[in-house]
């Protein structure tokens, strides 16, 4: 079977002919069928092609006009089409090429995964440069900023009390419900760590003395109301 897949990312590409154009060309290139999403490229959720590659089988064929129709960078398309190849699947796109088992197929694969590896590359180079600019920076401070005590401890004394749910009070003080989750299992253990009051010092030098009073005659027992005989 050949499967075509045609994305646009704005609500103007659907009104207009970019969807049409793309079904037109995987039509004419022998799809049997095609499947269309709208999408942006900032959005995670593809659920039309995660159903579309769910359905692939053995000598099936995947095509697509353009390779940003299949994916967001070089390095998740390169990623997708080798496990779709190692799984016997071929991928052809139309203003790149096919790839597949064939010489010519290998090829345009391995320049897909070398042109990924740049783009990673690059991005960790303009990511390490970044970071060199803000070293100088007075002030500057690597990872993420520190969250402030006062309104993690405020979130953990809502959950503490029954007040409101996890999601509700993460939102309430401006952290996330994963972060609000740490803080509290840390408060139960911390609270259930704690030494017991009835056992401090104090305590006990006051039963040791009532006990000494009792031996030597000085107090009695007395029957506690609750003790029935």
């Amino acid at each position: 079977m050949f499967y075509g897949y045609a994305r646009v990312s704005t609500r103007g590409q659907v009104k207009g002919n970019s969807l049409a154009e793309q079904r037109q060309q995987l039509m004419d290139r022998g799809c049997d069928e095609v499947i269309e999403e709208q999408y942006t490229g900032t959005t995670t959720e593809r659920p039309q092609l995660d159903a579309l590659l769910a359905r692939l089988n053995i000598g099936d064929t995947l095509m697509v006009t353009k390779l940003d129709r299949l994916a967001r960078s070089a390095t998740e398309g390169a990623t997708l089409i080798k496990e779709l190849t190692d799984k016997g699947i071929r991928v052809n796109i139309l203003n790149m090429g096919e790839v597949d088992e064939r010489p010519q197929g290998r090829l345009m694969l391995h320049i897909l995964l070398a042109f990924a590896e740049f783009e990673r590359d690059m991005i960790v180079e303009r990511t390490q440069a970044g970071k060199a600019i803000a070293r100088t920076k007075a002030g500057f401070r690597e990872g993420r900023p520190p969250i402030d005590k006062a309104r993690k401890e405020a979130a953990v004394d809502m959950i503490l009390k029954g007040e409101k749910s996890y999601k509700e009070a993460a939102a309430a003080v401006g952290i996330s419900k994963s972060t609000l989750i740490r803080a509290v299992r840390a408060k139960k253990a911390e609270v259930s760590a704690a030494p017991d009051s009835f056992y401090s010092d104090s305590n006990i030098r006051y039963l040791e003395r009532k006990l000494e009073d009792y031996k030597a005659g000085k107090t009695k027992l007395a029957e506690h109301e609750l003790i029935e005989e």
